[in-house]
């Protein structure tokens, strides 16, 4: 009987320790890197358009760029831990079909809403608005994005 109740109380004390609460922080495998280029995916609810190719890169300096389907874009950035924000966004001044300009405008609107970025349990890096889905991207080279 005493070997029986030992072995609960072990049982009970390792379940204790192993529980994680909603302020255990959970060590993230993904950093955002700089100076790696991220492909995007999706926009909100909405895949790209066929081989259309929008891009983010972040700076150095902090200045973050890439393309965003018809124009390349660029802006200054500010990140605070989980906190991500974008400036004013510039871009160049090519025109393109409708539909390209069309996603390029919700691209950009989209990193303008960003307030904080996250990576999946996969390694997409994730750029969360206030309200909705996150725009998804993927680095370069990972063999999601090809």
């Amino acid at each position: 009987m005493r070997k029986i109740m030992t072995i609960l109380a072990s049982g009970l004390l390792a379940s204790g320790c192993s529980t994680l609460t909603p302020t255990t922080p959970i060590e993230q495998p993904y950093q955002l890197q700089l100076e790696q280029k991220y492909i995007v995916e999706w926009i909100g609810q909405r895949p790209l358009i066929d081989r259309s190719h929008l891009s983010l890169k972040r700076g150095l300096d902090p200045r973050a760029s890439g393309f965003a389907g018809c124009n390349n874009w660029f802006a200054s950035y500010h990140l605070n831990g989980e906190q991500l924000s974008f400036g004013q966004l510039a871009t160049t001044r090519k025109i393109c079909a409708a539909s390209l300009m069309e996603q390029e405008q919700q691209y950009l609107e989209a990193l303008s809403q960003t307030e904080r970025w996250s990576f999946s349990g996969e390694g997409q890096l994730q750029l969360w608005p206030a309200h909705g889905a996150p725009t998804r991207l993927w680095p370069e080279h990972s063999p999601a994005s090809n």
